[in-house]
């Protein structure tokens, strides 16, 4: 009877270990999926650009360029103020570059970069098209629905 009535308490106690440990790691990750939510709505919510934000850009050059006209692109592109980072293909005829947004606009650089270059090009928008399918959070995906059901209740 005593060993009867031991093993049963011993079950019973390792139920209840179980249960906390369950109802402790439920709580934790509830907490982090939380904090995470916060997270990705204060991210994607702000549009604040500060001096340190860097912005992608792209021209498409629309005639043939050689090894020589990717250095003297690539040599130009550093020389405009708020230039960051410049990749040239001249395979593909496309020049991307960072730069910094509070210091220059990339519509004035493609401009510069056509007059002062004598190169056929344009900046390269996506389109509405594009941008849709393209965007992590687009207003059809289930992030964008959670992202604004939480920024009701914040």
């Amino acid at each position: 009877m005593f060993e009867k009535h031991f093993s049963l308490q011993f079950i019973n106690m390792r139920n209840t270990k179980i249960l906390k440990i369950v109802k402790y790691s439920l709580t934790i990750f509830v907490i982090l999926l939380s904090v995470l939510a916060v997270h990705i709505c204060w991210v994607y919510t702000s549009k604040k650009s500060d001096p340190n934000t860097k912005v992608l850009a792209r021209i498409d050059i629309h005639q043939p360029i050689q090894a020589e006209d990717s250095a003297r692109i690539t040599s130009w592109m550093y020389h405009q103020r708020g230039v960051d980072h410049v990749l040239v293909n001249p395979k593909s005829r496309i020049v991307v570059f960072t730069f910094f947004p509070k210091q220059v606009d990339a519509n004035m650089v493609v401009g510069e970069f056509r007059r002062a270059l004598k190169i056929e090009a344009d900046r390269r928008l996506p389109t509405a098209e594009e941008l849709k399918h393209s965007c992590p959070v687009s207003s059809s995906s289930f992030t964008y629905k959670v992202v604004q059901l939480i920024n009701r209740f914040i």
